[in-house]
């Protein structure tokens, strides 16, 4: 199921690398932080397999934006932060 623009996601508080080696392209700063669908991108094999080669499914890839506000601690700004994020790694808000 592909996320439309506008749908109000969270990224995952997961933190797989606490449980063995593993390669992830999602910024720590962000995760168990919510967001805004922007724009699918396409689908592209998960760069997490990749870099083990192993067999690697498609997966999503979303542009998400993020309040700069909400991920800085109330600062003020209208500003936001747009980022690449796959969709397993996002979540209903």
């Amino acid at each position: 199921m592909i996320l439309a623009p506008g749908t109000a996601i969270r990224v995952k508080d997961d933190w797989p690398e606490a449980k063995g080696p593993v390669h992830i392209r999602t910024p720590h700063y962000l995760r168990g932080r919510p967001g805004t669908i922007v724009r699918h991108l396409g689908d592209f094999p998960n760069p997490e397999d990749l870099a083990f080669a192993r067999p690697a499914a498609k997966r999503p890839l979303y542009h998400v934006a993020f309040s700069k506000d909400v991920l800085f601690d109330g600062q003020g700004t209208t500003d936001e932060l747009l980022v690449e994020i796959f969709g397993h790694w996002l979540e209903a808000a």
